[in-house]
Order: structure tokens, then sequence, then C-alpha cells
């Protein structure tokens, strides 16, 4: 069968249960719009595409391996691997819908189209049982060779609330003087008092603020039967105020040492950071701020998910962060976009 080069490979992705309150570990987009060699492989690391096997002898073996200079090397190991990376960030939907719905375009290098996919219900077909089942089309993308294809991976069928393990979520909250404006802080308070009410008692939450420092609001808190619990998470959503400026990796730094030290057993422990994630104070790179984090999340397999607010929006600082998080990213730019990321 001839090869075909895959020049955008979409990979859209339906998983059983919410991805906030759910193990899932997305290795990003990397990969998955990219062009792949003349032999139809392509790298999910972005890396230069792997070489092609040596051709076949004619005494059906592999190709001369004699260099020039007459020695003779062994011949290196067939490689006939096809890698890609599973994208089930949204948030390049979600960002782009709220600028034209402005009358603005949206900057090219935030329309990721994987996360158009991602954003819609395909309705793949389930598997009966564990495991997951794949769905594959494509079609020609023009009269030049190349073709688009995509990869839908679906696991079986959510089996109710009650079937999820208990969740212990950190929410790492921007207050700086951005997160003012209407549709950010405001956004974000009446998203987690919904969601609060929402969780299930074996449940827990911790609160986390930060402008120029950070401060943990709320430690790790059981929400429990009596209401006390939910009381107090309620008290501390209501008191946030907008204050200074942004200092991202103080939040993020003080968000994972709350996660760990309220870490629970047998429980999906996130931390979810709510920002417009236009940091200016401390260090504002993707790369030195989870350098900060790398040992919290390696050991404790602690993810972070990411849910952008606001007009103007560093997308590919939260974008990079999630991915290199071991998580994800959305966008919430009204409460019914909210209920869908915090309670659906």
């Amino acid at each position: 069968m001839r090869n075909r080069k895959t020049r955008h490979g979409l990979l859209a992705v339906a998983l059983a249960g919410g991805l906030l309150l759910t193990g899932c570990n997305s290795g990003g987009s990397a990969g998955i719009d990219r062009a792949a060699d003349g032999k139809g492989r392509q790298r999910a690391d972005g890396a230069a595409p792997l070489p092609a096997p040596a051709p076949d002898s004619p005494e059906g073996g592999k190709g001369d391996a004699a260099t020039p200079g007459g020695r003779d090397d062994p011949p290196a190991a067939p490689d006939h691997l096809s890698t890609f990376a599973l994208d089930v960030d949204t948030a390049s939907y979600g960002y782009a819908r709220r600028t034209l719905a402005e009358g603005r375009l949206p900057d090219p290098a935030t329309v990721r189209p994987e996360e158009f996919v991602n954003s819609f219900r395909q309705d793949y077909p389930r598997p009966d049982g564990d495991g997951f089942s794949v769905s594959v089309d494509g079609a020609r993308a023009g009269d030049d060779g190349w073709s688009l294809l995509r990869v839908g991976l679906t696991t079986r069928g959510d089996d109710g609330e009650s079937a999820r393990p208990p969740a212990a979520l950190t929410f790492v909250i921007d207050v700086s003087g951005s997160m003012a404006e209407p549709g950010r802080l405001d956004l974000v308070k009446e998203s987690l008092g919904i969601m609060t009410d929402r969780l299930r008692p074996d449940d827990s939450v911790a609160l986390v603020t930060f402008s120029d420092t950070a401060e943990t609001v709320l430690p790790m808190t059981r929400l429990g039967d009596t209401g006390a619990g939910r009381s107090r998470v309620h008290t501390a959503i209501s008191g946030l105020e907008p204050t200074q400026s942004t200092n991202l990796e103080a939040g993020i730094t003080t968000g994972y040492a709350t996660a760990v030290a309220g870490k629970e057993r047998g429980a999906t422990n996130r931390v979810v950071l709510l920002s417009d994630a236009l940091a200016n104070t401390g260090e504002t790179s993707a790369d030195g701020i989870l350098d900060r984090i790398s040992d919290a999340r390696r050991e404790h397999g602690i993810a972070l998910f990411g849910v952008g607010v606001g007009s103007e929006y560093g997308d590919a600082l939260m974008e990079r962060l999630a991915d290199k998080g071991d998580g994800h990213t959305t966008y919430v730019s009204d409460p019914e976009e909210a209920r869908e990321v915090f309670c659906e």
C-alpha cells in the first residue's frame, strides 16, 4: 500500500466523565497538527521526522551499512513507529468565539483546529467493556497529495456521578488588578459558588489567591454532610477582591504546596488555575514557572488544569502551562460555559 503524507491530523477525543474530576493526562497538541515525513510517520514531540528504515537489499536484508571509509557498522534497527499526542484542550474555540462576538478577529496563533473539534460532541461509538474504541476518517485536502486525517478515541459510557472517586481540588485564583474587568473575577466567583453546591460530601476544596504575592485563604477542606465545610468555602469565595499585579509563579507554587499538603489518597487530586494568564511579576515563562513545581508534579502526580477568562487572555502561556503540567485548558466567557466546565 502506498504511504500517503498527513498534513493535519486533527485528533478529537471523547472521554467519559468530567475531565476536571477524572485522571486524564494530556500530552498536549504538539505533533497533532504537524507535517509527516515522506513515509507518513510523525513525531508527537515536535522533533525532526523519524528516519526511514533502510531499503531492502536484493538479498532480502537491509541496505549495505559500509561507510565510505570501508568500516562496517552494525545496521540500524528498523523503526516502524508512528506517534501522536492526545489533545483534549478546548480553550482555543472558546476564546475565538468570544473574540468574534466582540467584532474582532482572533490572533491566528490562538486558533488551534484540534481544539475546535474537541469542543463538540462527536458521538463516536463507545466500547462495550473496558478500553476504548477508535474511529478514523479522512479526506483529501487538495490536489497536491496531502490528506486530512481525524482519529477519535472514546472510552466506555459514564457509570454516573457516584462512580467517580472523591475529588481534592486546589483552586488557584488570580485576584490581580486585571481581574476586575467584568467577566473575570466575578465570573470565577459565581462559577466556584455553583460548583461548591454541586460537589459531593466526600469531595474537598482548597483556595489559593495570588496578585503580587500568593496566599492560601482556605486549606484543603472536606465539604462533609453537615454543611459547615460548604459554608467555609462559600465564605472564602465571597471575600475575593482584585488587588495588584499578576505573580502567576507565586500562585502556582503556593497552589501546589497547598495541594501536596492536603493530598488525599484514592482521590482525584488537581490544581485548577483560574486566570487571564497575563503574568507581569516574578517568573513569567511557562518553563520557569513549572521548574518550581516539577517535584510536586512528578512525585505526587497532581496535574494542572487551566481555566482562562477575560477579553485579553494569555493563551500561549496558559496552554503551555497545562501541556507541560500534564493537564489541559479550557476557556469560559459566561456563566453557562462555566457551569458546563465546573458542574456538568
